[in-house]
């Protein structure tokens, strides 16, 4: 292993679930409201991509919210991510799901899931 190697090893959380594109997540993110104050706040939706390798991972998450569509990226073992947790698994057939953001309504966020395509 090189330096790198072992620099980024410290800041992988073994703890993370597996998930990948078209799973319904609900991310717990860590926002300080005053110097001894945290909060949770649930961000809901479904992953479109997943990038990176090791450290470097990140994801974008996408919701609709009051008809308008919101993406946010994550960083997978960003330390302000609490936890991840998988609400519903989709069978997808594509790496990047760009195409829901022309997407309205039940389409936008409709994706088969696993135990239905069986």
């Amino acid at each position: 292993m090189d330096k790198m190697q072992l620099i980024e090893a410290q800041f992988i959380k073994k703890d993370m679930p597996k998930f990948g594109v078209g799973d319904t997540v609900k991310v717990m993110t860590k926002i300080p409201e005053g110097p001894d104050k945290v909060r949770l706040h649930p961000f809901e939706g479904v992953v479109i991509s997943r990038e990176g390798s090791g450290a470097r991972e990140h994801f974008t998450v996408r919701k609709v919210s009051y008809g308008e569509g919101i993406e946010r990226v994550f960083p997978l073992y960003s330390p302000t991510i609490e936890r991840i947790e998988v609400i519903r698994s989709g069978q997808v057939k594509r790496a990047k799901l760009y195409y829901l953001r022309g997407k309205v309504g039940k389409r936008a966020t409709k994706i088969e899931s696993k135990q239905e395509k069986k």
